[in-house]
C-alpha cells in the first residue's frame, strides 16, 4: 500500500513534464546552441562572394606540429621512387634503437627473428605475416620498407602514429641485420665470433 502511494504521485509528475509548454522554452543557461553560427553546407548571403559557408582552407596551411617537408627522410621517396638505400648513417646505435623498436611493434606478427612466426598468428592462423628474412623481402628498396611501415600493407595496419620517423628508419636498419645474419655464410663471419643457432 505505501509502495502504492509513493508510485501514483510520481506518475503524476511525468505526466506533468508532457503538458502544454511554452512557445519559447525559459533559457535558464544560454549556452552554445544558440550562439550566432553558419550551418554546414548552408548558403550566406551577402557576406562572401560565392554565398558559400563553408570555406576552404588556405594556400600552404599546415597543421600545428605537422610541418615536415617531403624529403626523402620523411617520406622514403625520391620524386616518384623508392629510396634505394637508408637516407641515414647506419650505426650500431641506430640497429640497438631498431632492435629494441622492432621487437615492441613488429615482434608480435614477424617474430624476434622476422620470419612471421610471432604470436599474432599462432593466435590466428588466417594472419599470415610476410616472412622478413625472404628474398622478395630482401630485394625491396629501403624507401619501400618506409612506406609500408608507414601506411600499411594489406593486412599490415599502418604505424605512423605509433613509430616516430627516426625509430622507422632504425627498424629498417635492423631488419637489413636480420636479413643478413639469415642469409650469411659461415665464412662471412668474423674470426672468433661464436655463432648461436637460433630455432
Amino acid at each position: 500500500m505505501k509502495t502504492a502511494l509513493f508510485v501514483v504521485p510520481a506518475f503524476e509528475v511525468l505526466a506533468g513534464c508532457s503538458g502544454i509548454q511554452r512557445d519559447t522554452p525559459l533559457q535558464v543557461w544560454d549556452d552554445m546552441k544558440h550562439q550566432q553560427k553558419f550551418k554546414a553546407q548552408s548558403a550566406v548571403d551577402g557576406i562572401f562572394a560565392d554565398g558559400r559557408s563553408n570555406r576552404l582552407v588556405p594556400e600552404d596551411t599546415v597543421a600545428r606540429g605537422h610541418l615536415r617537408p617531403d624529403s626523402p627522410y620523411n617520406t622514403g621517396m625520391e620524386g616518384a621512387m623508392y629510396v634505394g638505400k637508408m637516407p641515414v648513417p647506419v650505426t650500431l646505435e641506430l640497429i640497438k634503437q631498431g632492435q629494441t623498436k622492432f621487437n615492441i611493434y613488429c615482434s608480435p606478427c614477424h617474430d624476434q627473428t622476422g620470419m612471421g612466426r610471432g604470436i599474432v598468428p599462432t593466435r590466428v592462423p588466417i594472419w599470415q605475416p610476410s616472412n622478413l628474412t625472404e628474398t622478395r623481402v630482401v630485394e625491396l628498396a629501403d624507401g619501400d620498407l618506409f612506406n609500408v611501415i608507414t601506411n600499411g600493407r594489406r593486412t599490415m595496419p599502418p604505424y605512423r602514429f605509433q613509430i616516430v620517423t627516426e625509430d622507422r628508419w632504425a627498424i629498417i636498419a635492423y631488419v637489413r641485420a636480420l636479413q643478413r645474419a639469415a642469409h650469411s655464410k659461415p665464412e662471412e663471419v668474423p674470426a672468433g665470433t661464436t655463432i648461436a643457432a637460433v630455432n
